[in-house]
């Protein structure tokens, strides 16, 4: 927190009780676990509003933050008035449930129109940045305070500077839009300048810049408004030849079809993109306007310059909204389900399920959107993950050959809002991303290592419980030919002594990672797309030293122990390597892998490979060059000498 007030929220575990705890200023240590109900303490104050369940947390700050002045008191002496850590606990039942950590840090208010009580809220312009920088010090990240290394702040003084002038940040990010590089003309400053560098530096304006985001032409460029709209001409072929897998699909009206998915960091983007061939499920937080897809009747591309017109069924959801009335929301998307029939290259339906409904604001509901792809020729409802060769992203088949049991996957955790393992649920392991997940699992210090480690070792096998995976996308449990054995590397055996020296609560060698290796190859290519197989699938465990955190006397309470899974695929050639020169072994310096300078690409802006100006200018100055210097190797003195040697002879 870098304000006053700060708030938080939380759902889904009860708690009856909230405190508040402030570190020593001295150690830096947060006090212990505290159900004690406090809510003040120093300078900082602790509300909380609970509705349904969802609680509010709101921490505040009671002190005052004004610069100090001949007639204030209780003030702050220096701009940096305020650093502290601060712990809320959630209790139930005198055990803690949840924690927040809070770091503050809090900037004394300067501005005289703060003291008197007056803002002013003047809209901020940001510049188009290809006629100027969105900002002359973009490492002032902090007002009315100096920002360390950052030597444009303005809020810098010049004792301040020197203390770190020598390093500065460089670059855009410390202030220098227009950094130049080495191989400028302009740049002839260094020390160690070739002597070669008049010949082969680069002449360009520094307004042509790619710190600005991109090139263009000339001083001047014309302002575009951009649209979420493909121009016609940079569509290929106008899409005559079919999607690829990857491909953005297109409306009838040239723009991206799209539906909201989830980023990275938890949000939705309602305006996000449908890859062809890549199905998407994503929740996203539901709002009383509706706040659905905004395309559900609009005509797609085919991809083959046909028109579909996407199917829309309706159906309502009946929920319990007795405790809201008459604050309910009506008619909310609650659920949006896209089923895509290809062939090809081509999309020949589209199928939309609508699911809507009433509900609660304060539940904090969610709205779920699925893209599912089905291939034309699909006979039964067992959902592949390539044909033949795997593709990215698709779920990793797995089955036990020696039962009757169907294929299955193997899975990573996809832990809740606790983060325990045992309300954690498991997600498929897609193929080809690296993935880490984790959880935390109890620990009753009553039970011995031994047991520890089985409860562990049991735990991390029931990500992969299958002996075999699939070597291609549609590998048939019922062709032995099309899967490989999983290997495994047993963990540590259970039978070592429950402790350590007599210790209670330290057990050593605890599998508490599961590392998960995949070996993949490109084993063909149809229709020129590579196909790629699982070649074998090796497990293994690392062990941790697990010690229980507690004060002097451990109480018999259960503590914790995190562990993780790791999947990293590794990618082989199909065919080894060509084996280096002796010329390439001992002549380094002629190698434009591992230099800078590359003789060979001597010519390059002559090369169709160079792309800073058209071709036609390109060559045109380079045989305008060549025409120069050849004349001055015709009237240069060793030419007149050897002309006259050859005359006489």
């Amino acid at each position: 927190m870098s304000g006053s007030v700060v708030t938080a929220s939380l759902a889904g575990s009860p708690a009856a009780v909230f405190s508040l705890a402030v570190a020593d200023n001295e150690t830096g240590l947060l006090p212990l676990e505290d159900c004690s109900g406090r809510n003040r303490m120093g300078d900082w104050s602790l509300t909380v509003t609970s509705q349904g369940n969802v609680s509010r947390v709101m921490v505040r700050l009671t002190r005052s933050l004004q610069m100090c002045a001949s007639n204030l008191t209780d003030c702050c002496p220096e701009a940096l008035c305020l650093v502290d850590a601060l712990q809320v606990s959630a209790c139930q039942d005198l055990v803690v449930v949840a924690r927040l950590l809070i770091q503050a840090e809090i900037y004394a208010n300067m501005s005289l129109g703060n003291m008197t009580g007056k803002v002013e809220d003047n809209a901020t312009v940001i510049p188009n940045q290809v006629f100027q920088p969105l900002g002359s010090c973009p490492c002032n990240l902090i007002s009315g305070a100096c920002d360390i290394r950052c030597c444009c702040d303005p809020e810098c003084t010049s004792e301040m500077k020197q203390l770190f002038n020598r390093s500065c940040f460089k670059g855009v990010f410390g202030g220098d839009v227009n950094p130049t590089f080495d191989q400028l003309c302009s740049a002839q400053t260094g020390n160690n300048i070739p002597d070669w560098f008049p010949f082969l530096c680069v002449q360009s304006s520094l307004n042509n810049t790619p710190f600005l985001g991109y090139f263009y032409h000339g001083t001047t460029s014309s302002s575009q408004v951009t649209a979420f709209k493909i121009p016609s001409e940079t569509v290929p072929g106008k899409m005559s030849s079919g999607y690829k897998q990857g491909d953005p699909i297109l409306t009838a009206q040239n723009e991206y079809f799209t539906v909201p998915q989830q980023f990275i960091a938890g949000q939705c983007a309602r305006n996000a993109p449908v890859a062809f061939l890549q199905n998407v499920d994503a929740e996203c937080l539901a709002t009383c306007n509706g706040g659905g897809g905004m395309m559900l009747n609009v005509a797609i591309n085919s991809g083959t310059g046909d028109n579909i017109q996407p199917q829309v069924t309706y159906e309502t959801k009946t929920t319990n909204i007795a405790s809201c009335a008459p604050r309910e929301c009506k008619n909310v998307t609650i659920a949006e389900d896209y089923t895509i029939t290809w062939e090809g290259r081509r999309i020949i339906e589209m199928k939309v399920r609508v699911l809507s409904g009433a509900i609660c604001p304060e539940e904090l509901p969610r709205q779920r959107f699925t893209i599912s792809f089905v291939s034309v020729n699909t006979t039964n409802t067992e959902e592949l993950s390539g044909n033949p060769g795997y593709q990215v992203g698709k779920p990793i088949r797995a089955a036990n050959l020696n039962s009757s049991d169907a294929v299955t996957t193997l899975n990573l955790w996809k832990p809740d809002g606790t983060g325990l393992c045992t309300s954690a649920s498991l997600t498929p392991l897609a193929f080809g991303f690296n993935m880490v997940s984790g959880c935390i699992l109890e620990v009753d210090l009553q039970e011995d290592c031994g047991q520890l480690r089985e409860n562990v070792t049991e735990r991390l096998n029931s990500l992969v419980q299958a002996s075999y995976v699939g070597k291609t996308g549609n590998a048939n449990s019922s062709v032995p030919d099309d899967w490989v054995e999983v290997i495994r590397l047993d963990a540590l055996d259970s039978t070592t002594n429950a402790s350590v020296g007599n210790l209670k609560g330290i057990c050593p060698d605890i599998p508490a990672h599961l590392n998960i290796q995949i070996i993949t190859a490109d084993v063909g290519a149809i229709e020129g797309i590579p196909q790629q197989e699982i070649l074998g699938v090796q497990l293994s465990f690392s062990t941790v030293t697990w010690q229980v955190q507690c004060p002097v006397i451990c109480e018999d309470k259960a503590s914790s122990l995190p562990i993780s899974a790791a999947v990293h695929f590794i990618k082989i050639p199909a065919q080894p390597p060509v084996p280096m020169t002796r010329f390439q072994i001992n002549y380094t310096e002629y190698d434009c892998r591992r230099n800078d300078v590359c003789w060979p690409e001597l010519f390059y802006p002559l090369t169709r490979s160079y792309t800073g100006e058209p071709y036609a200018h390109s060559l045109a100055k380079g045989l305008i060059l060549a025409f120069f210097i050849l004349i001055a190797v015709v009237l240069s003195d060793p030419w007149r000498r050897i002309s006259k040697m050859w005359s006489k002879t």
